[in-house]
């Protein structure tokens, strides 16, 4: 593939929130490009992934889906498990402190994270390296002078670091250090390009170029992607929030969960979410706009593309068949599990029991949006009704248990 076409599918569904920013992003990608065919070789492209929860969801894998266009490409890919930065946790995107994790909780999420990964990546083609292999060796001297780089004023002027202070919340000295450990990330591993989200803006660009230079290397080119909504189209996907797509799932109950997304949040999965070439995503938008096709079909074949790139071609099939003769036949499925009712339990810990909901909170709204229904019958709104029956359990449109005694 040649130069051109190379930055425009790798700049795809990238966003910085500036675009002189991202002009200058988009030519120093070029530029490098350029240099790296002269030497003969390949650019060195990294992500960072901190494994601060076992299991991966459809938004962590808009990175590497980026990351295996580089390597189809040709490019050197390194998965970078931040065992060590997970210490401190990335405040990046949250208002208040993180929860500091213990080095046995890190090991025992990261253990999940290249096998979940490697859906997506090529293995045999994915350099997997560990952080504290270099910034456990970091003496406090050390510290200082990669310090004396930065100001407190960069990181207050921060939005989340500024509304926590303006609010007198606390704002923690060793939550500076994230961005700090990042920027020295890059730097050790000599990267060419550094794929993160539009939240690590400050510590991709801001921080990790700065330091590079600072260090004598040249900057790495920061590649930072779109935010991906969860299954409501506008909050971040979040599997605390309940709106997240578990990429440990299944074919059919990954396709049954695209299928709920809401109809403007198609131009986005398909740009963040699928192999489509830029033409063919923004075909697809044309086809959407101009009601070309009915919203339910471009959704299936949404959702059958990006349930190929994690299953083979045949269960996503298997999925959209199982969809067809769901929901738009009305059939409950045949195959679904069961759950051994002892003795009587709220409706609320049933549905928490059952992994029908994600968590109490998310009960507690199901139940309010009257999509809780048992043999077809609505549920009282009331979380604390006692629960004696027996039959099929559903939420939604798409999650069944069997009760029974």
């Amino acid at each position: 593939m040649d130069i051109e076409l190379q930055v425009a599918t790798l700049m795809q569904g990238a966003e910085y929130g500036d675009k002189s920013l991202k002009q200058a992003m988009t030519n120093e990608l070029r530029e490098r490009l350029i240099l790296a065919e002269k030497e003969g070789r390949n650019l060195k492209v990294y992500c960072g992934y901190d494994p601060t929860k076992p299991d991966l969801h459809l938004g962590h894998t808009v990175t590497m889906r980026k990351l295996r266009q580089f390597q189809d490409l040709g490019h050197e890919v390194i998965f970078l498990i931040g065992n060590f930065t997970s210490l401190v946790g990335d405040p990046s995107d949250k208002d208040k402190l993180r929860p500091i994790l213990t080095p046995e909780q890190v090991e025992e999420n990261a253990q999940t994270y290249t096998e979940q990964a490697f859906r997506v990546l090529i293995k045999d083609k994915t350099t997997v390296l560990y952080n504290a292999e270099w910034l456990s060796k970091l003496t406090f001297a050390d510290l200082i002078n990669l310090a004396s780089n930065f100001t407190l004023q960069q990181f207050i002027t921060r939005d989340n670091f500024r509304k926590r202070w303006d609010n007198g919340d606390p704002v923690f000295l060793h939550e500076t250090f994230y961005a700090i450990m990042q920027a020295y990330d890059a730097y050790h591993m000599k990267a060419d390009v550094q794929v993160g989200g539009t939240d690590q803006l400050f510590n991709i660009v801001t921080a990790g170029r700065k330091l590079m230079t600072a260090l004598g290397e040249k900057p790495n080119i920061g590649i930072t992607m779109s935010i991906l909504p969860g299954t409501d189209g506008e909050i971040r996907m979040s599997k605390s929030m309940g709106n997240h797509i578990p990429i440990s799932t299944d074919g059919k109950d990954m396709y049954g969960k695209i299928m709920s997304l809401p109809d403007t949040a198609m131009p986005i999965y398909a740009k963040l979410c699928t192999r489509w070439t830029s033409d063919e995503v923004a075909q697809f938008e044309k086809e959407i706009s101009s009601e070309s096709i009915h919203p339910r079909d471009a959704k299936m074949k949404l959702a059958l593309e990006i349930v190929s790139v994690f299953y083979p071609e045949v269960e996503a099939i298997a999925g959209q068949e199982a969809f067809v003769s769901q929901f738009q036949k009305g059939k409950v499925p045949d195959d679904m599990p069961e759950f051994k009712l002892e003795g009587e339990k709220p409706i609320l810990d049933i549905l928490v029991d059952t992994e029908l909901v994600s968590s109490r909170s998310d009960g507690r709204r199901m139940l309010k949006q009257k999509a809780v229904k048992l043999d077809g019958e609505v549920l009282p709104e009331d979380p604390f009704v006692e629960f004696i029956g027996e039959g099929v359990l559903q939420v939604g449109k798409r999650r069944f248990v069997k009760i029974v005694k």
